[in-house]
C-alpha cells in the first residue's frame, strides 16, 4: 500500500510556535504484548533529510528495517531508549509503565528535549514535559518514525535473545507476542519470568492461572530490562 513519507511539519510547527529548538520524537513497542518489557525510543533528528523508506516500523519489511534501524543510529542526532520490566508493568499499569519507559528513555538523552512528539492520541507523559501528541505520528514525523523503527528492532533483538532461555515460547519469531506457537507454549509450560501476570490471557491458562497477578501485589524485580 503506498504511503506518503513523513515530514518535518510538526518540528517545525513546535519551533515556530513555542520557540522549542530541540524537538523529541517517541514511539513505544511491546504495549499489547504477553511477554517482555514495554519499550520506547526518544529520537532527535533535527530537520535533515531522512534515510530513504523511513515510515512506522509496521510497514516496513524485514530485513530492510533491521538495515534501516542501523542506518538511522548514525543518522540521528540522538537517541535513547527505556524499559518498562513485566513486573513493573503489572504492579503499575500499562499507562503508567509508559510513562516511566518514556521518562526513562527522554533522561538518556544529552540534551533535555524543550517539545516532545508522541505518537497516537493519548498523552501518557504529561508534566512537565510539552507534549504534542500526533494520530500515526509515527508515519507523518520523521523523528517519531525514526524512533519507531529503533524501538522495534531494538526490542526485537531484546526478546530473541531470551528466546534460548525458553525455546518452544519462540520468541526469536513472536518478540512477545500472541501466536499459535506462544499460546501453546502457555498451556503447557506456563508463563515464564518475562510474562505479564496480570494480565487476561492468564485467564484462560486453566492449569496456572493461579500465578495470576493483581496490580497491588508485589514483585520481584528481575533487571534485564
Amino acid at each position: 500500500m503506498p504511503y506518503e513519507s513523513p515530514t518535518h511539519r510538526v518540528e517545525r510547527s513546535l519551533r515556530a510556535t513555542t520557540g522549542a529548538k530541540i524537538v523529541a520524537g517517541v514511539d513505544e513497542v511491546g504495549r499489547g504484548a504477553w511477554a517482555g518489557p514495554v519499550t520506547v525510543c526518544a529520537a532527535i533528528t533535527g530537520l535533515r533529510r531522512p534515510p530513504a523508506g523511513l515510515t512506522d516500523s509496521k510497514l516496513v519489511p524485514e530485513p530492510r528495517r533491521s538495515e534501516l534501524a542501523e542506518e538511522l543510529v548514525s543518522w540521528v542526532s540522538a537517541y535513547s531508549l527505556g524499559h518498562s520490566t513485566p513486573e513493573e508493568i503489572d504492579a503499575q499499569g500499562m499507562t503508567a509503565a509508559l510513562r516511566l519507559a518514556a521518562v526513562r528513555a527522554l533522561d538518556g538523552l544529552p540534551e533535555r528535549p524543550d517539545a516532545v512528539i508522541l505518537d497516537g492520541k493519548h498523552d501518557y507523559l504529561g508534566a512537565p514535559w510539552r507534549v504534542r501528541t500526533v494520530i500515526k505520528g509515527d508515519q507523518s514525523c520523521v523523528a517519531v518514525a525514526a524512533a519507531s523503527v529503533i524501538a522495534k528492532v531494538r526490542r526485537d533483538a531484546l526478546m530473541a535473545g531470551l528466546a534460548p532461555e525458553h525455546a518452544e515460547f519462540a520468541f526469536e519469531d513472536n518478540a512477545g507476542y500472541p501466536s499459535p506457537v506462544h499460546r501453546a507454549a502457555l498451556e503447557n509450560s506456563g508463563p515464564t519470568p518475562y510474562h505479564r501476570l496480570s494480565w487476561a490471557y492468564m485467564d484462560a491458562l486453566t492449569r496456572w492461572k493461579h500465578l495470576k497477578r493483581n496490580r497491588s501485589e508485589p514483585t520481584e524485580q528481575i533487571g534485564l530490562f
